[in-house]
């Protein structure tokens, strides 16, 4: 299996196998974070905070709550 250029861990290192799209996949918990993120990249923008966002969400929706009815 190709590193992918990736550097080399020490025969020590926690490994983690997981399966994808049929094969097995043996990385260190650092690579599988480093993917996960490049991942998740595809879908949230370099600089997004959704947990920023969902609070700033339910602030507005909460101050609409409080408004008196007409």
């Amino acid at each position: 299996m190709s590193d992918g250029g990736a550097a080399r861990s020490s025969a020590t290192e926690l490994r983690v196998a997981t399966t994808e799209e049929g094969a097995l996949v043996v990385e260190t918990r650092e690579e599988g974070l480093r993917r996960a993120r490049r991942l998740l990249r595809k879908y949230i923008p370099e600089g997004v905070n959704l947990s920023d966002e969902l609070i700033t969400e339910r602030r507005a929706e909460a101050a609409r709550e409080s408004e008196p009815r007409r």
